[in-house]
């Protein structure tokens, strides 16, 4: 233990995940609190996150769901008289926030120190003019960069730099608001848009082309200082680092570029006086030894996650030790237990990171990557070579491909230089085209700039992707070839592809031939351990990976029955994200309670599941069908958890029970039934449960006839799906033939369903938990949206407010009857329709669902818990009935991070668009919603807001809504319909013309863009294409320009009613355990 003055200190969390700012924060953050318990010091967290495992409860002694602002902070100080605070856990937002907090004087006015790096140093770092002079000051190179604080600084700049140009603007995350410019016009387009996100920007020189290679470095007060990890970025310089693939260590860097780098980055974690860790972005000139440094940040940071699990040297542990005063040399590592912590990592084996998008998702969106960035996840993938490596990697991104090759039906290319000279997610798949068109790797490298390093390896695949092609049966399968593949990475589902010549319907039976053929063959991988000291010291970890590039096991396996297995739930994306991770840990934590030994299978760097302390063996590997059996074949386990981890593992439960696997709680027959519409529908007419009328589609005439017998609009979904994936409402035939193309696209082998979509509908869901086929807790929770809003983006209220209690009653009667009629053992989760007092069932998962840890922790009732120890076959008792009269308020709000999605139209529909998500708990339902929606990036005070309403239904809704604004004084601008509607009804307000109206003045575009409102209210309305078009300019427009916008009726109503009802010093300022 170490003396320190701090016996209580804040740690700021990073807030809802959003593109560029996602779990690994989590990660950073329950690492800090971590250190920070064992050293005896009370921690207090501000984090509005609900649903990431630091906000669980024994990790912070206290908790506040408030928004990550100086209000909040500033008050939770008051309250809690800290001496100490730690803003480098939490990312920008932490940052920026603390940064505020040390320039208006709070923390000098409540004497607070803060721990590890000082805010001076941050402001230097974040201040681009301040950093490059800094680094002048020691002989440092940057790029030549003007800072403009105007137009007319930011052309002088352009001109004495010279084109081509980079424009970045200061305090920003993720590169928001940076770009290209070859040319005046386009510079004046990005720097106004630049502007609009901070008061500062930079004009660079432009060094697109250049490697980009990182290191993560750490100091100690004594100076010290080590470089952990270096990386380098696949992709050239000019597309941000969370939107490149990553590779580290490095593999193309001359011996004498590493030493030349690493000196220069400890030179400037000395300079800048960072104590904890630092990340130095480094550009090189392919062709001399010339060099840059881009950035440093002095904040862990997203690299800082993957070093920490590409090493196991845990970064953000060390990081908070650091900070309270530690050197180096008085800690361990975590690995060894032997060495200290003063040890350079050297590794054995090579990591690769590649980002996952979900740009299908959106509307309109621009799919080229760039400077700014747009992934909403990342997988880690960890082999003996970079073949193996990247292969792994391209499988895990779970897009649907297969590795490098033998993805037949998945891909067509048809512009394969444009996407290798601008490109865009998928890139790498153009590189096997171009080597299908017979370009040589000079041809590639000129287009790309990607190493020929690199290439020569892809290079290495394609080659034996061709060998394999000319084999037309096992047999002719030579066990060298086999082995080499192997240790190429290839899937047994590659080799039957490529092989066999598999159809899609055969595939699964082929692959298990192939399988079949390599172990008879004896070719079966090896697992090995993660060493951060390439076997100087032996390894004492559980952290372990699979390949084909060994020849022994670097554990024992115990035949004891005592194993169980959990799987994770992959590469974040749009709807399965952190919460997934927190079913995860609270089901490995549950099964290390209970005596049995549990093991992790997860290949998500930016989480808590694979942080190799949180379970008894982590393995950091593929979810696949082969992968997964792989290792149950060598675990031989008790049994299998696939509930936890959303629809990765659940997709499995069939094809892993085909082959005897022992599968925990609820029999994968019945999560069949629940999953093929067909039987699930049949199942509730038998039990008499109501649901909307539907038909099953094999034939489009078919569903032209239902059409006309049900009448429009009509809501289409596939089987098996994640967060609605080409689910989509059609109201009219035109649109009804354009989605079934679509859909039919999405599940080959099962298909299509078709409902009727039941407008002005309620809907409700309950979370829950069944023994043996009967329910013992359950949360019914409902969302303030009407159906046709994705359950992922709907606000949602636990306990419900606003419903029948007797419609409670017939929901609480159809759950029974369901999980009796499923044969429930584990989690479930059902949704409903309530109209009119009629409800319907529109869907039920037998898995943990999104609103598990929201629940859980808003009624302190683990249900994770409960459900592992069920499907361990142990006996809970019923919660005491009284648990779920709560006296107080919870509110789940979505954050949506548009502003990073190029030209994407904001707009909710039933297909999922949130990247993360708040709650907060008030004493009522509009404390706690202006406390979430706070905290998801909303703002007050509103003088100016500017309504356009849309469909008559949303006139009248918001018609109170004006009345409530005008009493309080805040000035309505309306579009033309609204403000004709408004003004008939004695609600006075201003007229804005439409943007397409340019000539004619007020105008809304102008009024946005000058930012005299503050919060726009826009109901889109689906007509003509006038509208469509207007409505879209209106949407994006507030979103380019960060102005807040609501695009539902019903919550811009609840957000009004609170912001009319309460000041922000009103807000009550509790911790979690407060709430009784």
């Amino acid at each position: 233990m170490i003396q320190t003055d701090i016996k209580k200190a804040i740690i700021l969390g990073s807030g809802a995940l959003k593109i560029g700012e996602a779990g690994e924060f989590d990660y950073s953050g329950s690492q800090a609190l971590k250190a920070l318990k064992e050293e005896g010091v009370e921690t207090i967290l501000i984090n509005p996150n609900i649903a990431t495992i630091q906000t669980s409860e024994d990790i912070a002694d206290k908790i506040y769901f408030l928004p990550v602002t100086p209000f909040f902070v500033e008050e939770v100080i008051k309250k809690e008289k800290p001496q100490g605070i730690l803003l480098a856990f939490g990312g920008q937002t932490a940052l920026n926030c603390g940064v505020a907090l040390f320039r208006s004087g709070v923390l000098e006015k409540y004497n607070i120190k803060v721990v590890g790096t000082p805010v001076q140093s941050i402001i230097d770092t974040e201040d681009r003019e301040i950093f490059a002079n800094m680094l002048a000051e020691i002989d440092v190179k940057t790029p030549k960069s003007i800072a403009a604080i105007n137009m007319e600084e930011a052309r002088a700049a352009a001109k004495k730099v010279g084109f081509p140009i980079i424009i970045r603007a200061a305090y920003t995350l993720g590169g928001l608001g940076s770009g290209f410019c070859e040319n005046e016009e386009e510079l004046e387009i990005l720097a106004q848009k630049a502007f609009s996100y901070s008061p500062q920007i930079l004009v660079e020189e432009s060094i697109k082309g250049w490697k980009e290679v990182e290191y993560e470095v750490v100091r100690d007060k004594y100076d010290n200082c080590i470089t952990v990890c270096n990386m380098e970025n696949f992709d050239p310089l000019g597309i941000h680092t969370g939107e490149s693939i990553v590779v580290a260590p490095s593999q193309t860097l001359s011996n004498s570029e590493y030493h030349k780098l690493r000196a220069i980055s400890i030179k400037i974690i000395r300079r800048v006086g960072v104590v904890g860790e630092c990340n130095v972005q480094f550009a090189l000139s392919p062709h001399s030894e010339d060099y840059r440094v881009i950035e440093v940040n002095a904040r862990l940071s997203r690299s800082s996650a993957l070093a920490s699990k590409a090493t196991g040297y845990p970064l953000a542990f060390v990081a908070a030790k650091l900070g309270l005063g530690y050197g180096l040399h008085e800690l361990k590592n975590s690995v060894t237990k032997v060495t200290t912590a003063a040890f350079e990592p050297a590794l054995d084996y090579c990591v690769v990171k590649i980002p996952r998008w979900d740009l299908s998702k959106f509307v309109g969106v621009s799919k080229n990557l760039g400077s700014s960035m747009k992934s909403v996840g990342e997988i880690m993938a960890i082999g003996r070579s970079f073949e193996e490596a990247i292969q792994k990697g391209i499988r895990m991104v779970g897009l649907g491909m297969h590795g490098f090759v033998g993805n037949k039906e998945e891909i067509s290319i048809e512009a394969i230089d444009e996407e290798l000279t601008n490109p865009t997610d998928r890139r790498i798949f153009a590189i096997t085209e171009a080597f299908n068109k017979n370009y040589s790797i000079d041809e590639i490298y000129s287009k790309t700039k990607i190493d020929r390093w690199f290439l020569q390896k892809l290079k290495n695949i394609f080659n034996l992707k061709l060998e394999l092609e000319k084999l037309n049966s096992l047999e002719e399968l030579k066990p060298e070839l086999l082995l080499m593949v192997k240790q190429a990475g290839f899937s047994d589902f590659q080799i039957a592809r490529l092989i066999l010549k598999s159809s899609n319907k055969n595939i699964n039976d082929d692959l298990i031939k192939v399988r079949n053929y390599r172990k008879a063959a004896g070719i079966l991988p090896s697992v090995k351990q993660i060493d951060t000291l390439a076997g100087e010291y032996p390894a004492q970890t559980n952290y372990l990976y699979l390949t084909y590039n060994g020849n022994e096991h670097d554990i024992d396996f115990n035949n004891d029955d005592k194993s169980v297995i959990v799987l994770g739930s992959g590469a974040y994306r749009i709807g399965s994200s952190v919460e997934f991770d927190w079913c995860s840990v609270n089901s490995v934590n549950t099964i290390h309670e209970q005596g049995y030994r549990s093991i992790m299978i997860n290949y998500n760097p930016e989480t808590v599941s694979t942080d190799y302390d949180t379970c008894d063996r982590l393995y950091f590997d593929e979810l696949t069908f082969e992968r997964v059996m792989d290792i149950i074949d060598l675990e031989n386990p008790h049994g299998v958890v696939v509930s936890m981890g959303g629809q990765i593992p659940n997709n499995l439960a069939m094809k892993l029970h085909r082959m005897n696997a022992p599968i925990l709680g609820t029999s994968p027959i019945k999560i069949d039934n629940a999953e093929d519409r067909d039987k699930f529908s049949s199942l509730l007419d038998e039990l008499k449960i109501d649901q909307p009328r539907w038909a099953k589609l094999t034939s489009v005439d078919d569903i032209h006839q239902f059409a006309a017998k049900v009448g429009f609009p009509l809501l289409i979904r596939p089987s098996y799906v994640l967060s609605g994936a080409a689910m989509n409402v059609v109201s009219n035939p035109d649109q009804l033939e354009h989605f079934l193309e679509m859909a039919a696209n999405v599940s080959k082998e099962h298909p299509v369903v078709v409902s009727e979509f039941i407008e002005e509908a309620k809907e409700i869901e309950i979370d829950a938990v069944a023994n043996k086929g009967e329910m013992i807790a359950y949360a019914i929770s409902e969302h303030v949206e009407f159906a046709g809003v994705h359950s992922g983006d709907a606000t949602i209220v636990f306990p419900p407010q606003k419903l029948y209690i007797e419609t409670i009653r017939r929901i609480k009667k159809i759950a029974r009857q369901l999980a009796k009629g499923l044969e429930i053992t584990g989690p479930f989760n059902i949704q409903f329709l309530a109209k009119d007092n009629d409800i319907k069932v529109i869907e039920c998962n037998l898995r943990a669902s999104r609103s598990f840890p929201f629940v859980s922790k808003v009624m302190k009732l683990n249900l994770i818990e409960i459900a592992t120890k069920v499907m361990l076959g142990i006996d809970v008792p019923k919660p005491d009935k009284s648990l779920f009269e709560l006296d107080y308020v919870g509110v789940k709000a979505p954050q949506f991070s548009f502003a990073r999605l190029l030209n994407a139209d904001p707009v909710l529909g039933v297909d999922m668009a949130s990247t993360g998500e708040v709650a907060c708990i008030g004493e009522n339902y509009y404390e706690a919603i202006l406390k979430s929606m706070l905290s998801v990036g909303y703002r007050l005070p509103v003088k100016n807001v500017l309504i356009s309403s849309g469909p008559s239904r949303g006139k009248i809704e918001l018609l109170n809504s004006a009345k409530m604004l005008k009493q309080r004084g805040i000035n309505i601008f309306a579009t033309e319909g609204t403000h004709r509607f408004f003004h008939e009804n004695g609600v006075e307000n201003t007229l804005l013309h439409w943007p397409d109206e340019s000539d004619r003045s007020p105008n809304t575009i102008d009024f946005i863009k000058e930012k005299k409102i503050d919060l726009v209210i826009n109901i889109p309305k689906n007509l003509t294409n006038r509208e469509l078009k207007n409505g879209y300019q209106i949407r994006r427009s507030a979103i380019d320009y960060n102005i807040p916008l609501i695009t539902n009726s019903r919550v811009a109503s609840a957000f009004i009613y609170a912001i009319c009802r309460y000041q922000i010093e009103d807000l009550t300022i509790k911790a979690w355990n407060e709430y009784k």
